[in-house]
């Protein structure tokens, strides 16, 4: 097992998994005005000020627009659009996010493990919402897989609703900081993240 193949340093992070894990989104602070707090330094230890302006809007609207042609097309949109999120909070951070976690890097800016991830991607899909930019979605509350017992690290995510009922992640946490996000049915997502040969399933 790889030094990043984890999402929670386990001691460090119990306490944040619990005060997160009723789906709350302490990143979301006012979606469409485009105020957001980043989450960062595991479990939002840190939070960084995100002003979506006008021109922000203009550019998240048109990657919108480019999915609006069917859920399939708009869960590629949310992929861009999270990238370019991304690309934006690093400049509020100053630092460019690794992908998965560290252990050591609890308290570190910059460093974001999955509360931190899922967090701040709730809070972009919960603007795009507002703004009336999700026309095959909707979005769902963030949740979890893994509890240790059964062979798992926690794991949390952002989620959304297509429109024929099915849920589907919106997962950060493996790539780099403006990299594409994991996004498929959330009943496959959690059945990932066995321990596997010393690795991540």
């Amino acid at each position: 097992m790889t030094t990043r193949s984890i999402c929670r340093p386990l001691l460090a992070g119990m306490v944040s998994l619990s005060l997160y894990g009723a789906g709350l989104s302490p990143g979301l602070a006012a979606p469409a005005s485009g105020r957001i707090d980043i989450c960062h330094g595991y479990g939002c230890a840190f939070r960084s000020r995100l002003d979506l302006g006008e021109g922000d809007a203009r550019k998240l609207a048109s990657i919108m627009a480019a999915g609006n042609a069917s859920p399939k097309a708009e869960r590629a949109a949310i992929a861009r659009a999270v990238s370019y999120f991304e690309k934006r909070a690093q400049q509020v951070t100053g630092v460019r996010d690794q992908p998965k976690s560290e252990f050591g890097a609890s308290k570190v800016r910059g460093q974001m493990d999955c509360v931190d991830e899922s967090t701040n991607t709730d809070a972009l899909l919960r603007y795009l919402q507002a703004r009336g930019l999700l026309k095959h979605h909707k979005v769902d509350r963030r949740t979890s897989r893994g509890f240790l017992l059964d062979g798992r690290y926690p794991h949390w995510t952002a989620v959304v609703r297509a429109s024929d009922g099915t849920r589907w992640v919106v997962d950060s946490w493996y790539a780099p900081m403006g990299g594409a996000p994991d996004i498929f049915p959330l009943g496959e997502w959690r059945k990932r993240g066995v321990l596997e040969s010393g690795a991540l399933n």
